[in-house]
């Protein structure tokens, strides 16, 4: 008899039952693009983030149903189990979501934190108030020379924006913008368009990476697809089986959206991303033109990279068997041992009973009987010694004189 379900229980029910499709949550199709998804959600989660709906509950609703759609349209893996086979083939448990630091308070931030020191990955987005500002054009926009770099350090949870202008032939070369931290600071580079309003959307994200001593992000628009590794994919899966994280490594590595940029202005920006404490970085815009040998490694590295990744897919399901097949076969031999020597075991006592032999005493018994039976005579012998000490007379010692004295009167 089924037992009965907790209220919370029939309320999870209800919810995925009442779940919309992510696409028509978003208001994007099927065959939208990365992009298109990315900048939908963007909009959805500034127009109804809880910031600026703090006393909403719809709107807190509607962030979480675009959150939820975005991170399953955002995976491709998940995208596709989504596509085939709807909610089901979503570990919708397993979402990850991204916070946005700005909005949590100083004990939930400090409880992230700590997450995020254990090696637990902490998934975060950039303010709403930075996007806001940034919407509706109210941030400082300092210009950035091609081919020169600068140092600045950023505030937790702000953002420093930069205007790079590039030539047609700068675009057609390449373009190149990278940020690194000689401190080791989270930060966020982030690339934006520009809209009619004289505003800026966000359309890019790249996340700071630990890259030996520092801590690095870059955008590389080289008019060729170019990859980017999220080293945070599937990494619950990988947390629950070891053997995972290796044959998921190469899963978060994806095309990003641009290959190339137009001539003309465009718009980054640096965003601090540390729990407590502001950013130091550095950052730097390139022509690729003086670069072409590493346009062509990099080309050819990555094309390895993705051979790489359908090898380690055809390698998984090949471990897997044989590690089932290992694991049947030790069980096994663990299992024959075990009959073999109860086998024997049962031959030797077979053996044991031809005979009309009264069966000895074990020797330990028979030690303990002899051990008890030496106490006995020793206390015996003790006793019988005491007996002739008392029996037997005293001997006088020499100054033990016995004088008789004679009575008899004087004559």
């Amino acid at each position: 008899m089924p037992g009965r379900r907790s209220k919370s229980e029939k309320k999870d029910d209800d919810e995925k039952q009442l779940r919309r499709d992510p696409y028509e949550v978003l208001g994007v199709n099927r065959n939208s693009t990365d992009q298109e998804i990315k900048s939908a959600y963007r909009k959805m989660a500034l127009k109804f983030h809880p910031d600026k709906n703090a006393n909403d509950p719809k709107a807190a609703d509607m962030f979480k149903e675009a959150t939820f759609s975005y991170n399953i349209l955002a995976d491709p893996e998940k995208r596709r189990q989504y596509d085939s086979s709807g909610f089901e083939a979503v570990e919708s448990d397993n979402q990850e979501l991204e916070l946005d630091l700005s909005s949590l308070g100083a004990v939930n931030t400090m409880f992230a934190a700590l997450f995020s020191k254990l090696g637990v990955p902490i998934k975060t987005t950039v303010s709403a108030n930075v996007l806001e500002e940034a919407l509706n054009g109210l941030v400082t926009i300092r210009p950035l020379p091609l081919g020169e770099f600068i140092s600045k350090r950023v505030e937790k949870q702000c953002a420093h924006f930069y205007s790079v202008t590039i030539t047609e032939e700068e675009a057609r070369a390449g373009f190149v913008c990278r940020v690194q931290s000689s401190d080791k600071s989270k930060f966020k580079l982030l690339y934006f368009d520009q809209e009619d309003n004289g505003g800026f959307s966000l359309a890019l994200q790249e996340d700071s990476a630990k890259n030996g001593k520092f801590t690095s992000a870059g955008m590389y628009f080289l008019g060729f697809p170019v990859y980017r590794l999220d080293q945070t994919m599937n990494s619950i899966a990988a947390a629950k089986d070891p053997d995972t994280s290796f044959f998921k490594k190469l899963d978060g590595f994806q095309p990003c959206e641009l290959t190339e940029l137009k001539a003309g202005t465009h718009t980054f920006a640096v965003y601090g991303d540390n729990f407590f404490k502001s950013a130091n970085y550095t950052i730097e815009v390139l022509c690729a033109a003086p670069f072409n040998e590493e346009k062509e490694n990099l080309r050819n590295v990555e094309a390895q990279i993705l051979s790489k990744r359908a090898e380690i897919s055809k390698f998984e399901s090949e471990y897997r068997e044989v590690l089932a097949q290992f694991t049947e076969m030790t069980s096994r031999y663990a299992h024959e041992m075990q009959t073999i020597d109860d086998l024997l075991k049962q031959r030797n006592e077979i053996h044991a009973s031809y005979t009309v032999v009264p069966l000895k005493r074990s020797s330990s018994s028979s030690k303990g009987r002899n051990k008890a039976s030496s106490k006995e005579s020793k206390e015996d012998g003790e006793a019988r010694e005491k007996r002739s000490t008392r029996e037997r007379p005293r001997k006088k010692k020499w100054y033990n004189l016995h004088l008789r004295v004679d009575k008899r009167k004087a004559c």
